[in-house]
């Protein structure tokens, strides 16, 4: 195949619709979230707990926080943190475990870290933490990550998700290419 993208492509369109026909969108900047509060419920047991919710003299069990950020989507952040077993962090963990074995099947070299490797120093590190760090801080601080907010956001035909991608791109393209310039 000429193009070997189309191929790529194929296959991510394809997995997002099986994603979203059989569970949900797909996106994982939520489960970050939801492990810093599993970390912080060892430290403080009362900051995510199930209650009663009486609603019209109905009653639901639900989930709340202490933390008004862990409260926050009527204690959808609360629920995972009380429960790990969850799809989203399936797909969290799943994306580590795919990555890992596709490497080991396709008996692939790691192109990625191949021309650093003797570059790897201290900066660099730090550079990349922060780099990570601030897109992970974003991308909660918008309510998603890039596959919430554009892959899944734009298959949705979410307006949102498409002035995402637009600056995403924007900014994306000529970082990478003052990037491979150094």
């Amino acid at each position: 195949m000429k193009n070997k993208w189309i191929k790529g492509a194929i296959i991510l369109g394809f997995s997002f619709f099986v994603a979203i026909f059989f569970a949900k969108p797909i996106g994982v900047s939520t489960q970050f979230s939801v492990l810093s509060g599993k970390v912080h419920q060892v430290i403080n047991d009362s900051i995510s707990e199930e209650n009663l919710i009486v609603k019209d003299d109905s009653r639901e069990s639900g989930y709340r926080s202490t933390n008004a950020y862990y409260d926050k989507s009527e204690g959808k952040i609360a629920k995972s943190i009380m429960n790990l077993n969850n799809y989203g962090m399936l797909f969290f963990i799943s994306i580590f475990i795919g990555a890992s074995l596709a490497k080991i099947i396709l008996k692939r070299k790691d192109y990625s870290t191949q021309n650093y490797k003797s570059k790897l120093d201290g900066k660099r590190v730090i550079r990349s933490f922060i780099g990570g760090f601030l897109l992970l801080y974003g991308a909660r601080l918008a309510g998603g990550c890039t596959s919430g907010h554009m892959m899944s956001g734009m298959m949705q035909s979410s307006i949102s998700g498409f002035i995402f991608a637009i600056f995403a791109f924007l900014v994306a393209i000529p970082v990478a290419i003052g990037g491979e310039k150094k």
